[in-house]
């Protein structure tokens, strides 16, 4: 089970929001290559990176941030929030982003996300954003039609592997996650999930722990690590 830890990037500083709340921000800092740089001293092997002024504008803004962080530290991250084109895919892998992660245009639009599994392949992965049952693009600011459950199994015919799954009303809430939710997503699906959304103890961690073998391959973890509910290095023991 792979532990990542989250940096979630607003006008060029690493904060943390409740529940996707713009309102709601909490700043932890003003350094996100900083931030990185000790996340992969702690242990991480892996970053993951929102851009959460994209996710709301459509289009990448902290990009000069990414850069600064992929050239200082040596771990693979996935960067994901305004990425709504092919040719922004392109750019963020030749920065040298390992995973590109995608959620509105997937939702919305079939075809582009056909033509870009076929041509980025394991390359990119798609974030279900829902709340409820309800999938939320935008920014988690839009409810869609489909649920979380048609379009993850839309996702596996597309020829998807594995997904995103994060549940907007645990997320920097620090209640837990959605053992229900993400059980129910591995058994219908077969996919493989990455968690995100809830975590706030090691005895979180252990109970996702035991969804490994059943299909869980990660979990993201944000405001649990930066309020200090357990470090990293803690947390990678149980992985």
């Amino acid at each position: 089970m792979l532990i990542i830890p989250a940096i979630d990037l607003r006008n060029g500083k690493v904060v943390r929001l409740f529940q996707g709340k713009f309102d709601q921000e909490k700043v932890y800092s003003n350094d996100p290559v900083k931030v990185a740089k000790y996340w992969v001293r702690q242990g991480a092997k892996f970053l993951h990176i929102v851009d959460l002024d994209g996710a709301s504008s459509g289009v990448p803004k902290n990009l000069e941030v990414l850069k600064k962080i992929i050239t200082q530290v040596c771990v693979p991250l996935e960067f994901g929030g305004g990425v709504r084109s092919m040719e922004t895919i392109s750019e963020l892998l030749n920065l040298g982003v390992q995973r590109v992660v995608l959620g509105t245009r997937a939702v919305n639009d079939a075809q582009f996300l056909k033509k870009a599994c076929k041509k980025f392949g394991e390359n990119i992965i798609v974030s279900i954003d829902a709340r409820g049952k309800k999938v939320l693009t935008q920014g988690w600011n839009k409810t869609v039609s489909k649920t979380i459950l048609d379009f993850a199994k839309e996702l596996k015919e597309v020829g998807f592997k594995q997904l995103i799954y994060t549940d907007i009303s645990k997320d920097g809430a620090l209640v837990g996650p959605n053992i229900l939710g993400i059980k129910e997503l591995i058994r219908k699906t077969g996919l493989d999930v990455i968690a995100s959304g809830g975590v706030a103890s090691l005895k979180d961690l252990l109970k996702l722990k035991c969804l490994q073998k059943k299909g869980l391959s990660g979990v993201i973890i944000g405001k649990a690590l930066y309020e200090g509910k357990f470090t990293l290095v803690e947390a990678l023991k149980l992985s």
